[in-house]
């Protein structure tokens, strides 16, 4: 459970902003969204490779 403590006077759109982005972080969404459908360990696999391929791509773009 998500806990947002709300100090006396405070703005309640700044509290709501504060537990929208502890709901964000806690990837809740993101992964109820990612059992809706079925991907094959191949595809997520596939899509690993492709993503550390980009971020050693970049680490050697900001080396030199």
């Amino acid at each position: 459970m998500i806990i947002v403590p709300i100090k006396e006077g405070e703005n309640i759109d700044r509290a709501l902003k504060k537990l929208k982005r502890k709901f964000e972080k806690t990837g809740i969404l993101k992964e109820l969204r990612e059992r809706q459908k079925f991907t094959k360990p191949s595809v997520i696999k596939r899509e690993q490779k492709i993503k550390a391929q980009y971020i050693q791509k970049l680490r050697d773009q900001s080396e030199g």
